[in-house]
């Protein structure tokens, strides 16, 4: 057993080891999506009365930045340096370097969602049941998954520069589109359906429903449109990642 879990330890260790001498990524990781809530969610006047709709949104932004760009943008990088066809190379478990990705965008997402939630809990006045707390944590932990396959995907099949640009983008349209930075509710009719194309969207809602404020759409539709989606980017960054080896 132990012959098994340590090669995978290993990786894990690495990849740990390289995000902590890369500030450039942790830092931004961890302070924007904290500054952004306390912004949006405390110090705008009268914006405290949206501190709990924002933490259900800003907990899937949190670990939306993680996976999109250590997938997408990290991958890309270590591809085109050849570190993909030399890890091919080596006696290692075949997904030990995407479980050590995961497990390491999943540190840093847990700690960006640890930092909002005490900043909600303890500055901003948000009052939730412990059953609320842990299935928010829960949807939020759960809401990496499917940004995880979106980087990989752009991670295998574009550049380094490319997957840098389509990250971005892709980024910045699921915030804004998804509703995570606004309430939708704000939107015009037209933007309202277009963000049903996005998971960022779904996902909300399910951590919105997991926080007592759900909207008129049962959560049950939200969670098959999500299944939907992850199956299908699971597929693409299948089938990305075999056009690798």
């Amino acid at each position: 057993m132990a012959r098994t879990a340590n090669p995978y330890a290993a990786e894990i260790g690495a990849e740990c080891l390289k995000l902590l001498r890369a500030p450039e990524f942790i830092i931004p990781s961890l302070a924007l999506p904290v500054l952004f809530y306390a912004m949006f969610g405390m110090i705008i006047p009268g914006s405290n009365q949206n501190a709990p709709y924002l933490l259900a949104t800003y907990g899937v932004f949190t670990v939306m930045a993680p996976a999109l760009f250590g997938f997408g943008a990290g991958v890309a990088q270590e591809r085109e340096r050849g570190w993909l066809k030399l890890k091919r190379a080596v006696p290692a478990p075949a997904f030990g370097y995407i479980t050590a990705k995961a497990a390491a965008t999943l540190l840093v997402a847990a700690a960006g969602l640890a930092m909002v939630y005490a900043v909600a809990g303890f500055l901003a006045g948000v009052e939730l049941t412990r059953t609320q707390w842990t299935l928010m944590l829960g949807v939020h932990i759960v809401s990496a998954l499917p940004f995880v396959f979106a980087g990989l995907t752009l991670g295998f099949l574009l550049g380094a520069n490319g997957a840098v640009a389509a990250a971005n983008l892709l980024f910045l349209a699921l915030a804004l589109l998804g509703g995570l930075w606004i309430p939708i509710v704000v939107f015009p009719d037209i933007m309202q359906q277009i963000a049903w194309a996005f998971p960022s969207f779904h996902l909300a809602e399910v951590a919105l429903a997991a926080s007592g404020a759900g909207g008129d759409r049962p959560v049950g539709l939200h969670l098959a449109v999500l299944g939907a989606m992850t199956g299908g980017l699971a597929l693409t960054a299948t089938l990305a990642w075999l056009r690798q080896r």
